[in-house]
């Protein structure tokens, strides 16, 4: 599976309140993200960037990106090393710090991965395939701080 992928993603501001962009107080930060064939997402800034809570921000798709990139990718490496897994649930958390010029950047993100395995012998072998899951997990690999996983592997 060697080559080239590309993705498409339309995102449009719908938060135009009438007069535009004529104030920074003036406008709603609403955005509706779209792909073809799949249901748009609205989308908005963060609460403290004037955006609106309920929605989907920037950040919130990072992290849900990261966390699921490494989810997909961990699976691969399970199936691969032999290791049957029941239940995969993650409690991500990043910490984005502000610059003080308008713009800031994630200094981390920890995966908290919560895996049960079918039996006690795959125990270290479920472990072993986090690593596995980092190299391969395309989002981690493009961003430029660190993903950490602090994993918790159960028999169940």
């Amino acid at each position: 599976m060697i080559g080239e992928h590309r993705y498409a993603v339309q995102s449009v501001w719908t938060g135009n309140r009438g007069t535009g962009t004529s104030g920074y107080r003036d406008y709603d930060r609403s955005v509706t993200i779209a792909v073809d064939g799949k249901p748009q997402l609205e989308a908005s800034a963060d609460r403290p960037f004037r955006g609106d809570r309920e929605k989907w921000n920037p950040e919130d798709l990072l992290m849900a990106a990261l966390s699921e990139c490494h989810l997909l990718s961990y699976l691969h490496a399970c199936v691969e090393a032999g290791v049957v897994v029941t239940s995969y649930r993650d409690e991500a958390t990043g910490t984005m710090i502000l610059d003080g010029r308008g713009g800031g950047a994630f200094r981390e993100v920890v995966l908290r991965p919560r895996v049960t395995v079918a039996d006690p012998s795959m125990i270290d072998a479920a472990v072993a395939a986090h690593a596995q899951a980092n190299a391969w997990c395309f989002i981690a690999n493009s961003v430029n701080f660190p993903v950490r996983h602090e994993a918790e592997v159960l028999v169940g």
